[in-house]
């Protein structure tokens, strides 16, 4: 989950340092910088936001995820159980990284809304098995 939340970070540094440089001095200000440069084409400055966007959502939701598979897994549930879950979130997680990284229309920014709440649910109910598990064993 980290990778797959970290890649789009990755491509922008390599991008940025391609292109315009990279500001490792103030590294939070090197997006600012992609909306003024000239150097850039729009299609470039608006993929760069993309993969910002896409690590940002990455980053946002891998403490849920980890938070969900950490209690599953000290509550008991089946390791089979965790898999499934895992794969799916994980197969999920990277299409909806890929979509993010891609759009370029309403539509498909659409599809990956429904890709992103398609896998809200998971570590929501990772959460509440572990959560019924330890309950009923009076913990």
């Amino acid at each position: 989950m980290w990778a797959i939340a970290f890649t789009p970070a990755v491509a922008t540094f390599l991008k940025l340092t391609l292109t315009i440089g990279w500001n490792n001095v103030l590294p939070r200000s090197n997006m600012a910088r992609v909306k003024d440069s000239q150097r850039l084409d729009q299609a470039t400055r608006d993929r760069l936001a993309r993969w910002a966007g896409a690590h940002q959502n990455g980053m946002e939701n891998l403490p849920l995820w980890t938070g969900a598979v950490l209690a599953g897994y000290i509550a008991g549930i089946p390791h089979r159980t965790l898999n499934t879950y895992a794969v799916e979130y994980i197969g999920l997680r990277l299409l909806y990284t890929f979509i993010y990284t891609n759009q370029t229309t309403e539509v498909v920014g659409y599809l990956r809304t429904v890709t992103f709440f398609a896998g809200v649910p998971l570590p929501v109910i990772l959460l509440i098995k572990a959560a019924n598990k330890i309950a009923a064993t009076g913990i």
